[in-house]
């Protein structure tokens, strides 16, 4: 556009010079040349200017414009970010208020274990005497399990399932317990107990003997029929071990003094024998696994937060960064325009 107004005002000048040659003299063609010349040229530098100007008016509203959409989107993406930082900050004060309460839960579960390790110490010598009948031992036996579960903070229907039938057999464990990722692990509570509790009633030594050798086969025999069950099992997603309450820590010792190869033996066949404490040990570590899970969980929560975070912020640097880049152009060009082209349009008028 521009070098075609240099060439029209280029042909009327020169139309314009010759009809002066044929018509003037040559003082009144240099007097009217010069007048025209400088005419042309401040009408051509007035117009170059004019043109120069509504150039920059059209760029400067363009990125106005453009602005306006970049500041459009920034904000909303503040916003989003605001809504995520916040969530998380909610995330975390919770957080903080949980292990508050469970520290202090745990300390107090602590100091109620070693009450309840002393009681239950006491009530089995007393139960005993008590337990005569297999009947009255097996519903003692899950009575004590049940007692520790609640010690372990068990609850039914939630960390555990008492007598369900396992679907992909007709087994029905005792106890299942509820693991991280569906996980199962069943618990059998039925121990054999007869010939223990006549050892202990015996008074002859040929006696005592003969039932303690009977024990331990009766406590071999009863690991063999909870490995030949099916309480593993991959279809029902257990574990692959099961575990066999002995509800009597004497008994368990007993068992370790009279033949300490028989809770190796069970756990080469994966079945881990428990006595009470044993078992809330166990139980324990269950619990623990169950809050490492659900940590780790929350905590993958909050690094999908972060790294959302991230990618705003970094689409937020890029378009600042572009924005940042057109403003220089626009500004190097604003200052070509006013300072070396004026120059150039000005230099032949001096």
């Amino acid at each position: 556009m521009e070098h075609l107004l240099f060439f029209i005002a280029g042909l009327v000048l020169g139309a314009v010079i010759v009809y002066l040659i044929n018509r003037f003299n040559k003082k009144d063609i240099e007097k009217t040349f010069s007048a025209l010349s400088f005419n042309a040229l401040r009408n051509n530098s007035q117009e170059f200017l004019r043109l120069a100007n509504e150039t920059l008016a059209r760029q400067a509203q363009s990125g106005t414009g453009e602005l306006e959409g970049k500041k459009k989107l920034i904000d909303q993406s503040l916003e989003a970010m605001k809504a995520d930082m916040k969530q998380m900050e909610e995330m975390i004060k919770k957080f903080e208020q949980e292990r508050s309460t469970k520290y202090g839960e745990l300390s107090n579960q602590l100091e109620n274990t070693a009450k309840t390790t002393n009681r239950l110490q006491e009530t089995t010598g007393k139960l005993q005497a008590a337990l005569a009948s297999s009947k009255t031992r097996g519903m003692w036996g899950e009575r004590m399990a049940e007692d520790v579960l609640r010690l372990a903070g068990f609850i039914e229907g939630i960390n555990y399932a008492k007598q369900k039938t396992l679907e992909a057999s007709s087994t029905r464990p005792d106890f299942t317990f509820f693991l991280p990722q569906e996980l199962k692990v069943n618990m059998d509570v039925k121990f054999p107990l007869d010939n223990y509790m006549a050892f202990v009633n015996s008074e002859s030594e040929a006696d005592r003997q003969a039932y303690r050798t009977q024990f331990i086969r009766d406590v071999k025999q009863r690991i063999n029929e909870v490995n030949s069950r099916d309480y593993i099992n991959p279809e029902e997603n257990t574990v692959d071990y099961v575990l066999v309450f002995i509800p009597n820590e004497q008994v368990y010792s007993f068992i370790n003094e009279c033949d300490p190869a028989v809770i190796d033996a069970a756990m080469k066949n994966k079945v881990i024998l428990c006595s009470p404490l044993t078992l809330y040990a166990i139980l324990a570590v269950i619990r623990q696994a169950i809050d490492n899970f659900n940590l780790e969980k929350t905590a993958a929560e909050i690094l999908g937060l972060l790294g959302a975070f991230n990618k705003q912020w970094d689409a937020f640097k890029n378009s600042m960064e572009r924005m940042g880049s057109r403003i220089d152009d626009a500004s190097k060009e604003y200052t070509r325009l006013v300072t070396t082209r004026t120059r150039a349009l000005e230099r032949p008028l001096a």
